[in-house]
This record gives structure tokens, C-alpha cells and sequence, in this order.
């Protein structure tokens, strides 16, 4: 029992750095912007984090110090793909590139310095029910957050008038233009809050999952994201369940290591991003249901004066 319980809770603590990605970039791409700097947002976020807990000793100051660097390397995007007109893919990708070497930059002196985990929700009585109460009774609050971000997510883009004029600018970016609506103002917001997500899913890698500074410490998590974003087809509580699959793949190669099983570890190691890559092949099959869902004017360029 106390095995099954390990195993769950390691699977939630892997899974939550790329639910907070993935919902970030999904109310992104929902916009109708595609952000591929999503590792990079995640570094700086973690980097940002770990500096500031080291400081300060404040959970609370740490958390919001990784959202607020992954806002700042967010509207860095905006103004080169809003405002400039710069290519989103092409920036993406060189946001990324920027982030994996700015946070090698910051953190170096910081590289292998232990710090005080997050602490761990202990509700007597209710944290010691075999199995379900470490799982759902003891863990940090970043983990919560996650969570209640899936149905705050959700509720906004499918219940509320904002989430619904978010989704139009995404679908037809001239008709909302044309009609009065902000595009280019919601747009940077719907970046923004993508970059806060990213830097809490970074934030959560330096100061829970594994509480130190380590170059590149995401190993390719940002991008798992953005491959969760289509595996959900752009719907919030898909995005939940597609985390905690990928998060079970990723601790299951580490478990079958600790179980003995004679399999190369390097073949181990491969088995998050080979079922992202099958999972995205499977999806890709399915065009009907990925052009009913995937936002008609993604990653195109728009200028009011246009």
C-alpha cells in the first residue's frame, strides 16, 4: 500500500509542471498565438523561483517571482510577434533558445545549492488514510493550484463572455477587429497569463519536484506541453488527463529502473517523449475533430491597419 501510494504521489509531482504549461499555452494558442518558447518560459520561471527562495526563504515570494519572470519572457514574444509582426514560430523557438542560456546565466552560481522544499498540506486524521490521504491529503499548494486552474480554465473559455470573445479573436481575428473587439490588447494578455503558467510549472520543478537549481533542469517538458495542448484538442479537462498520463509514463521508466527490470536505461528514459510522439500520430489521424477544435487563425500575423 505504501508502494501504490508512492507511485501516486510521484506521478501528481511529475505530472504538474506540465499541466501548468499546457494550460497556459492552450488559452494561448486559444488567442490564436502560438508560443513554441514554452521550455524557455519554464527555465527562466524556475530560475527565477529558486533565486528568490534562496533569498528570501518566502514559498510565496518564490512562486510568484518564477510566474512573474515566465510574464516577462511572455510579453518579450508579444512585442516581437504583436507589436513587430516578427514571425511566431521563428520567435518562439528563439525565445526558447534564449531562455535555455539566460537561466544557465542566472543560475550558475546557484548550480547543485540545496533548498527547503515547498511544504506539504497535513490535515490530521484525513493525510493518514491508507493510500488516498499522502495523495490527496499531502501535498504542496502549487499542486492544488494546478487543479483548480483546470476548472478556473475551463469556466472562462466555455462559461464567460471574456472566454468566449478570447476564442472568437482565435477563430477570425478581422471579424472581432471589425466588430470592435481589442485583438491585439487580448492577445498580450492571453500571452502573458500562458508565460505566468509556464513559470509556475518552472517554479514548481526548482522549489517541489526537485528542489535545486540544475541547467536545463525541464529536459524537454515545455515541449511535452505543447504536444499536450493538441493531444487535448484545446479542451482544458483533457489537458488534465494528458498530463497525468504522460506524468505516469515518465515515472513508470523510473520505477521498472528501481523494480530490477532488465531493460537499457537509455530505452527507459525515451518512453515520455516516444508516447508523445505515438499519441500526437494518433491524434494527427483524427482531422476532423483537430479543425473543429483547433483555432482557425493560429500562429497567423495580425495588424489593425491591415
Amino acid at each position: 500500500m505504501d508502494t501504490l501510494s508512492a507511485i501516486l504521489v510521484s506521478i501528481i509531482a511529475a505530472s504538474t509542471p506540465l499541466l501548468f504549461a499546457a494550460l497556459g499555452e492552450l488559452v494561448t494558442e486559444k488567442s490564436g498565438v502560438l508560443n513554441l518558447g514554452v521550455e524557455g518560459m519554464m527555465l527562466v520561471g524556475a530560475v527565477a523561483a529558486f533565486m528568490v527562495g534562496i533569498g528570501t526563504g518566502s514559498p510565496v515570494l518564490a512562486v510568484l517571482a518564477g510566474a512573474a519572470a515566465g510574464v516577462v519572457m511572455a510579453l518579450l514574444f508579444g512585442v516581437l510577434t504583436l507589436t513587430l509582426l516578427a514571425n511566431q514560430v521563428a520567435t518562439g523557438l528563439a525565445l526558447t533558445i534564449f531562455g535555455i542560456g539566460l537561466s544557465a546565466l542566472m543560475g550558475k552560481k546557484y548550480v547543485g545549492v540545496p533548498l527547503t522544499p515547498l511544504p506539504k498540506l497535513d490535515i490530521p486524521g484525513l493525510s493518514e488514510i491508507p493510500v488516498l490521504g499522502p495523495v490527496l491529503f499531502g501535498q504542496d499548494f502549487l499542486v492544488y493550484l494546478s487543479v483548480f486552474m483546470v476548472i478556473a480554465v475551463s469556466w472562462f473559455l466555455f462559461r464567460s463572455r471574456s472566454g468566449l470573445i478570447l476564442r472568437a479573436i482565435g477563430e477570425s481575428h478581422e471579424a472581432a477587429h471589425a466588430i470592435g473587439y481589442p485583438v491585439i490588447r487580448i492577445r498580450y494578455l492571453a500571452v502573458a497569463f500562458g508565460g505566468a503558467m509556464a513559470g509556475l510549472g518552472g517554479a514548481f520543478l526548482s522549489l517541489a519536484y526537485t528542489p535545486m537549481w540544475i541547467e536545463n533542469m525541464t529536459a524537454g517538458r515545455g515541449w511535452i506541453a505543447l504536444a499536450l495542448v493538441v493531444f487535448a484538442t484545446w479542451r482544458p479537462g483533457r489537458v488534465l488527463m494528458g498530463a497525468y498520463l504522460f506524468g505516469g509514463v515518465t515515472m513508470l521508466q523510473l520505477h521498472a529502473q528501481g523494480a530490477g527490470f532488465d531493460v537499457p536505461s537509455q530505452f527507459m528514459s525515451m518512453l515520455p517523449y516516444l508516447a508523445t510522439v505515438v499519441v500526437l500520430v494518433l491524434i494527427s489521424s483524427d482531422r476532423t475533430r483537430i479543425r473543429l477544435n483547433a483555432p482557425a487563425d493560429i500562429g497567423k500575423i495580425f495588424h489593425p491597419d491591415t
